[in-house]
């Protein structure tokens, strides 16, 4: 094992040990298979100490010009690996990077690491790797939003039933049930923004746990970097993982969010509802029976969610231990911030896709709008010839008792049946309460679903949407 160590790879300790790692204790230790994802960040970062090393002195000007050219070098050589030059026997990619820029300037590839420590250069940066991944989330629930806006839209005039407990509840429009998912990704977006603030706060300059020995520009750093402040404390800032905890709750979020709108239209795209139609080319068929068209991707978008829950709980119980400072059980924070990232990558253009290519069956959402949906208008009405609700109520539920009785719908009971519980009733243009339409436009307050507050809440979402 001493000799693959010593073929091509470098460590950035070691003078204190009299022999290599075992061959377990290399595999376990090792993560460049995971962190080589940060070797633009880590190029980017190193590429700032080099110029902040020589803007304090530490370095002479042509020193800390060497090195950024010779971290360029090593840029354009690591854009260009192969997949076999990607198993180097490194141990992380702070590694590899050093010993490629020796190759490149010499001896004075050493001085680079000055001040440093992979304990602030790794937190870094993730940091920087993960400020991107944010924007790149975003970008992502933007078009999905967009495509709910622009559906609902479209289907402001389409009446459907709302549920509660799964059973018909009231009727509301298509453009309602749609905005309501919108208005979630809306608040998914909010959190971003706070996951992104909390994740622009640079560590770099804290060292091991100390912080640094020479006259570094943190300021400069930040400036250069693109953060929007520096990190106050070093030895929190070593050992903070809070934004990644953070921002893995905001995909965990996103990911019930996703969920919740597959399970609606999984059971809305059913024979059994017939609300909505999925495009063929965001469905799939079955091996055996050739009439199905399954909605794989809402049913992939329900199960990735117990993927993105899991990487935020498998990062707080790593973080809930463990003592001040780094510790390498930080290592493992970033595999399930990368897999939560790939995850969205790969499941919301595919969600995006299925809901603006979807249609509804406007007729069929129509006609499972009930009569007794419109219990409570009864019930509104009532109200509005002065009978107490809690009355109103127990007298609509009387008529409802007197449908299922006669199984009959709500609207087909004789007037005298609704004279029986209210004389109100003797005068009531009953044609229209039993209207879904006049229901929906009942409800007309901000937040309801009748035409005006719909037309607000798009609007609304159009600003955010810019």
């Amino acid at each position: 094992m001493s000799a693959q160590h010593t073929s091509g790879s470098q460590r950035l300790w070691g003078g204190r040990f009299a022999a290599e790692p075992s061959v377990e204790m290399d595999r376990l230790n090792r993560s460049l298979p995971v962190d080589q994802r940060l070797w633009k960040e880590d190029i980017a970062g190193s590429r700032a100490w080099a110029a902040a090393l020589g803007k304090a002195g530490v370095l002479t000007e042509q020193e800390a010009s060497e090195l950024r050219r010779g971290l360029d070098q090593v840029e354009q050589r690591l854009a260009d690996f192969t997949r076999e030059q990607w198993e180097a026997p490194d141990e992380d990619i702070h590694s590899l990077v050093e010993r490629l820029l020796r190759e490149e300037v010499g001896a004075v590839a050493g001085k680079l690491h000055t001040g440093r420590s992979r304990n602030d250069q790794v937190a870094t940066d993730t940091r920087l790797w993960g400020l991107g991944a944010v924007d790149g989330i975003e970008a992502l629930l933007l078009e999905l939003q967009r495509a709910l806006v622009d559906q609902a839209e479209k289907n402001m005039g389409t009446v459907m039933p709302s549920y509660t407990h799964l059973q018909r509840a009231q009727p509301v429009s298509a453009a309602q049930w749609l905005l309501s998912h919108a208005w979630a990704l809306a608040r998914d977006l909010d959190r971003l923004q706070g996951a992104r603030e909390r994740a622009s706060v640079l560590p770099l300059g804290s060292g091991a746990i100390a912080g640094c020995p020479f006259p570094v520009d943190r300021e400069f750093l930040r400036e250069t970097l693109g953060f929007r402040a520096i990190s106050p404390n070093s030895i929190d800032a070593v050992g903070d993982r809070d934004w990644i905890a953070e921002l893995l709750f905001v995909t965990a979020a996103l990911g019930v969010h996703l969920s919740r709108l597959a399970e609606d239209l999984i059971l809305f795209t059913s024979a059994e509802f017939g609300f909505v139609k999925l495009s063929d080319t965001y469905s799939t068929g079955s091996s055996l029976m050739p009439q199905k068209r399954n909605p794989d991707a809402m049913e992939l978008a329900r199960g990735k969610s117990g993927r993105l829950i899991g990487g935020l709980v498998a990062t707080l119980t790593l973080m809930k231990g463990l003592p001040t400072g780094y510790n390498k059980d930080l290592q493992e924070d970033k595999e399930a911030l990368f897999d939560a990232v790939d995850t969205l990558a790969s499941l919301v253009p595919a969600v995006t896709g299925s809901i603006s290519t979807m249609t509804f069956n406007a007729e069929r959402c129509l006609q499972s709008v009930d009569a007794a949906m419109l219990a409570t208008d009864l019930a509104d009405f009532l109200v509005r010839r002065g009978v107490p609700f809690r009355e109103g109520h127990e007298m609509i539920g009387r008529l409802v008792k007197a449908a299922e009785d006669r199984q009959c719908a709500l609207s087909e009971l004789p007037r005298e049946e609704f004279v029986s519980v209210s004389n109100q009733f003797a005068d009531a243009d009953l044609e229209a309460l039993f209207d879904p339409r006049k229901s929906l436009e009942s409800r007309d307050n901000p937040g309801g679903t009748g035409t005006t507050s719909v037309t607000n809440q798009i609007e609304a979402l159009r600003q955010r949407l810019g």
